[in-house]
């Protein structure tokens, strides 16, 4: 007996299938391909079917592709048993169990030591099933009718996790195919601090790209107030809707956000405009003049009257959800729930807790009583791209919208100007804030700079607060510690913050519960 957590009997698990037809070798070679795309290390995919039915023929080329060699001799291994390849992303394991007896046999070629981080494909997985892992893809291959035994009729079963891949991998086919980019190569591309969203550049055969957009539906988390998960209570986006109405509203107002050539919004599939990676800052910090330019792109957004409600497609809209007080408190409590336990190493009492809370509603009572505007959320170098070939304020090309609210509009000028990734100058932040106030006094004479200049405290003081608290729980929870080396840069942000006296009263909170963080005046560390 193994021990271990208890697997779910195989028909207990989600199930999905797709069908394809293969009228030829040409199109089984083009199949192996979007299958290889698809495939990570640790993944079982089985081939079933008859005598002749082509599984050796479609692992064969699934093995060329996957090692990254098109004249790979690949044998079949009904009396190898299993053979193993070289791939540029893991060991790929092809294995024939035609003369199994039964899966115990598995056990005495060292299967699962050797298929562990391997891709592994298996003919005839009947003979050994009880041993296998029961999340998998099965592909099954007949003789398409009408074919003169030319075609092949395959029908993919994805099971337990891979039936959310299957589905997903059907829709991007449809998807491409229906945008033209059928024939375009898919690459990888960097991942964000989202734990539920990733992109994939595609390149066509002539060079020209798109980026892929994958973000499914937001899993429902645990309900942490209220009987609200935290990312409803957050205002953040649960569908790829509110991408597609952000994204549409502000082209329309003239803003270069990507174009969007086509979407699956049910399995959150966008096929979107590369914008390239042109970067309004590099090794050296901001380049002040893109700065500038990216400034000027948030007063003349928040000049303008906005809608609440904006168009995703026929019959379906998106309401812009408000940043309200409950959405920024469960924010700034981050830094108590994750940056306070995991980085200073202190834990807080209740009524520490509770004054942190009442301080920060008696403070941020003044902004949300002012006029709002759409509020980006993440305007900031990562989302920020330069584009030399357009003109003026197109320059400044925009993405990661998602998460847009209706708040101050201060909030992200300030995240632009204390950019959590790149550290701002505070001469260039003070001359920056000065030309977002002469703008908007150009278009609206009664713009109160005073007033800005508080709520820029504010929303600045808030969003560091957040972020302290953001990056902890990256490191801890989801295993990202490169964020960590960004802390010193925020928390100089928050002193500097600090010192307005529109947060005198939070200062005094600060300094006497996280003293290593805010110490006295006298002790204060030097600008990083």
């Amino acid at each position: 007996m193994v021990n271990g957590p208890a697997l779910m009997p195989e028909q207990d698990l989600l199930q999905a299938a797709w069908i394809v037809t293969l009228p030829d070798h040409e199109a089984t070679e083009r199949f192996a391909k979007i299958l290889a795309e698809e495939l990570r290390p640790g993944d079982l995919v089985t081939l079933s079917g008859g005598l002749g039915a082509g599984k050796t023929t479609l692992a064969r080329a699934l093995v060329r592709i996957l090692a990254g060699d098109p004249e790979l001799e690949v044998p079949s291994p009904t009396f190898t048993l299993m053979q193993v390849y070289d791939g540029p992303r893991s060991p790929i394991v092809h294995a024939d169990f035609y003369r199994l007896s039964g899966g115990y046999e598995l056990v005495e070629l060292g299967w699962d030591e050797t298929t562990e981080n391997a891709i592994s494909l298996v003919e005839w997985p009947e003979r050994a099933e009880d041993a296998l892992k029961p999340e998998h893809l099965d592909i099954r291959l007949d003789f398409a009718p009408g074919g003169q035994g030319k075609g092949r009729l395959v029908m993919l079963t994805g099971t337990g996790a891979f039936a959310s891949r299957l589905q997903r991998m059907k829709a991007y086919r449809n998807l491409v195919e229906r945008c033209g980019w059928g024939d375009a190569r898919r690459q990888p591309m960097p991942g964000d601090a989202s734990v539920i969203r990733s992109y994939e550049r595609l390149v066509k055969p002539d060079g020209s790209t798109a980026l892929l957009m994958i973000s499914p539906p937001r899993p429902v988390g645990p309900a942490v107030r209220r009987g609200k998960p935290y990312t409803t209570i957050a205002k953040l986006a649960e569908t790829v809707n509110a991408f597609v109405a952000m994204d549409k509203g502000l082209r329309a107002l003239g803003f270069s956000a990507p174009y969007i050539y086509g979407e699956d919004l049910e399995a959150g599939l966008l096929l979107i405009e590369d914008l390239g990676a042109e970067p309004v800052a590099d090794q050296n910090g901001p380049i002040p003049e893109r700065y500038a330019e990216a400034t000027r792109v948030l007063a003349q957004l928040h000049g303008q009257t906005l809608p609440q409600v904006l168009p995703v497609t026929d019959g379906i809209d998106h309401t812009i959800p408000a940043y309200d007080l409950e959405a920024l408190l469960i924010e700034v409590e981050l830094l108590l729930d994750w940056y306070v336990p995991h980085i200073i190493g202190t834990q807080l009492s209740g009524s520490a807790r509770a004054e942190f809370v009442n301080l920060w509603t008696e403070t941020l009572g003044e902004v949300l009583s002012a006029p709002v505007s759409w509020t980006l959320r993440d305007y900031h170098s990562p989302n920020l791209i330069w584009l030399p070939g357009r003109e003026g304020l197109q320059r400044v090309g925009m993405i990661d919208f998602q998460d847009a609210v209706l708040g101050s509009p201060a909030y992200d000028v300030a995240s632009l100007l204390q950019d959590a990734r790149v550290t701002v100058p505070p001469e260039l932040e003070l001359k920056l804030i000065g030309l977002y106030a002469r703008d908007r006094r150009a278009v609206d004479p009664s713009f109160d700079v005073s007033a800005f200049a508080r709520a820029y405290a504010i929303m600045a003081g808030q969003r560091a607060t957040k972020i302290l608290g953001i990056f902890a729980r990256l490191d801890r929870r989801d295993g990202k510690p490169h964020y960590l080396k960004h802390l010193p840069r925020i928390e100089s942000y928050l002193v500097r913050n600090l010192a307005h006296p529109a947060l005198g009263k939070l200062k005094g909170w600060y300094e006497t519960y996280l003293p290593r963080l805010i110490p006295p005046a006298d002790e204060a560390p030097p600008e990083s």
